[in-house]
């Protein structure tokens, strides 16, 4: 086993980690990982010889209390629970590994996804005597100089950074800003647990066949892309402009205004939105649910279909409500998560969801397999089944009763238990429309998810057919087409130079070589066994009759022979 400790070297972090597994239930799969001291066997030999008395020290044995509480925790509370609570006790990292789990029905059961949908990102403030020297270094200047007021306090604070306001010195006059400082020393950290993520999965996955359903590699490369484009705040700069530009104009979104002049890759200020939460808004302020239910639908429609540039995580935190109580201004924050789509997976896209809304069972088992990608040979009439089976038990309903995240959910299950594999992405695209529709329900337990997006998919169905559209693809085909025609002489000269010369050359591969040349090798040492055997033993009792050597030989030799038969049949009949 390739050791752990030799592979991330913080030694500390990985004895935390066995705690919190064992007092959670999980000993007896710290101890399969090699963790503790019965793995210590294992995992100590390959550590240089100066750190083997440190590793020992790390991997000791839990402390009996935690294992007591473990075995108890085990009988009384589900495994997706005490996951949870292992993301919980670990940290930041952890939790958001979690949550991106939880975006993940297609290889998680239901409910693991409402458990690991409760995991908070939410930490204690760092204090200002560590927050002003970090804004300082990052911006090249003195508070003073930037703002005329900072808040000390922050408004918000989680694993990457906190939120400050403050008054921003600015040409057109003082701005109303809020201030999102990236915390001193997180990317060490955050590098050190991804370092530690990936051990663990490839250690799971190799000493933990089983753990293969939940793809612990995949999960963590996953949660690797999320998180380093979080750290960059310079992109969630470029995602709050480029959604200001898409949006520029429209009657329900807005999203904050960036101050470069006061943003880096550690600090950005923003624009403070006007508003309230939606709760508050609608209990305090007189707007109405079902008002902002369907402006966040379209709204969320229109980035996913129209645009292909989308807000990952419009949960109600990240949603501010404003104007009007019955024509709502929603203002979107927390724009470091995005999903984006491609003009050819938007078409897949829309596609599956025109599907559903006419009710075409095979039309969505067709659109989920062109959207994914088969990891193996699909058995597609078993695959349209399965999938019409799930439909039909949503689309059979009235649209306004159509639960349309839990439809999703199921769909793509049923494509990953087929081994289609689903594009990161969509995934994406499946937790934005989950959560802006759990939302919009509550608000609004009548919302109708499919009717308001409705005129939406009409919309962009007139625009792919569209003369315009159409006279583009033809274009395109052509360009494509006399490219080809352009190359094509070029490319069968050189094949026909290749055959004059006598360089050219066919490769072939076939799959049952390997075994066949396996095969024929242990045949021909066999049989020069039995041979050299069968010739001693002759050329011996030619010599001397009734040599008992060389009956021995013979007898051996006619063994072998018969035995290597019986075991090249066995293998036949395998």
């Amino acid at each position: 086993m390739v050791s752990i400790v030799n592979a991330v070297r913080d030694l500390g972090r990985l004895r935390q980690i066995y705690v919190v597994l064992v007092r959670h239930g999980f000993g007896e799969l710290a101890q399969r990982l090699g963790l503790g001291a019965r793995g210590r066997a294992q995992a100590l030999p390959e550590l240089p010889p100066g750190e083997v008395s440190e590793a020992s020290e790390a991997l000791v044995e839990a402390p009996e209390a935690e294992a007591k509480r473990g075995e108890e925790e085990r009988r009384r509370i589900s495994l997706p629970e005490r996951v949870r609570l292992v993301c919980m006790d670990l940290g930041p990292s952890f939790v958001k590994l979690g949550q991106i789990a939880s975006t993940r029905p297609d290889v998680l059961p239901p409910d693991w996804i409402v458990e690991l949908k409760k995991l908070q990102d939410e930490v204690n403030p760092l204090p200002w005597s560590d927050i002003k020297p970090a804004v300082e270094a990052s911006l090249g200047a003195p508070i003073e100089d930037v703002y005329e007021r900072f808040e000390e306090r922050p408004l918000a604070a989680a694993s990457i950074g906190q939120v400050h306001r403050a008054v921003l010195k600015h040409a057109d006059g003082p701005q109303e800003v809020v201030v999102k400082v990236q915390r001193p020393g997180v990317r060490t950290t955050v590098a050190r647990d991804l370092e530690l993520l990936h051990a663990l999965a490839k250690l799971i996955e190799r000493t933990i066949p089983e753990s293969a359903l939940y793809q612990p590699s995949a999960l963590v490369d996953q949660f690797d892309r999320a998180i380093t484009s979080e750290l960059d705040f310079g992109l969630e700069a470029e995602h709050a402009e480029k959604f200001a530009r898409n949006f520029a104009g429209h009657p329900h979104a807005r999203f904050p205004r960036v101050y470069r002049e006061a943003s880096s890759k550690t600090v950005l200020t923003l624009e403070l939105l006007p508003g309230g939460k939606v709760y508050d808004e609608i209990r305090d302020h007189g707007h109405k649910g079902p008002a902002i239910a369907q402006a966040a639908v379209g709204i969320v429609v229109k980035m996913i279909f129209e645009d292909g540039f989308f807000h990952a995580d419009p949960h109600p935190g990240n949603i501010l409500i404003s104007g009007d109580p019955d024509s709502p201004t929603i203002g979107l924050i927390d724009l470091g998560m995005v999903g984006r789509l491609s003009p050819e997976m938007r078409d897949k896209t829309l596609d599956l969801m025109i599907a559903a809304v006419r009710q075409d069972h095979l039309g969505v088992a067709d659109a989920l397999y062109a959207i994914g990608t088969p990891t193996k040979k699909v058995d597609m009439r078993a695959y349209r089944a399965e999938v019409s089976v799930l439909a039909e038990k949503y689309l059979g309903r009235p649209l306004k009763e159509i639960d349309v995240a839990a439809m999703i959910s199921d769909l793509m299950r049923g494509a990953s238990k087929y081994g289609i594999e689903i594009p990161p992405d969509f995934l994406l695209v499946g937790k934005a429309i989950m959560t802006i529709e759990g939302v919009g329900k509550e608000i609004d337990p009548d919302l109708d998810v499919f009717g308001v997006a409705r005129p939406f998919f009409l919309d962009l169905l007139r625009k792919r057919y569209s003369p315009e559209r159409i006279g583009m693809e033809l274009w395109r085909g052509v360009e494509r087409l006399s490219g080809a025609a352009y190359d094509l002489p070029q490319q069968l000269r050189e094949v026909l130079d290749d055959l004059r010369l006598g360089r050219l050359s066919l490769r072939t591969t076939d799959p049952t070589l390997p075994r066949t040349v396996d095969r024929l090798g242990r045949r021909l040492f066999a049989g020069l066994v039995v041979a050299t055997f069968v010739f001693s033993g002759t050329w011996l009792l030619q010599t001397n009759r009734m040599d008992p050597l060389g009956i021995t030989l013979l007898v051996f030799g006619v063994l072998v022979m018969f035995g290597h038969v019986a075991l090249d049949v066995l293998r036949h009949l395998r």
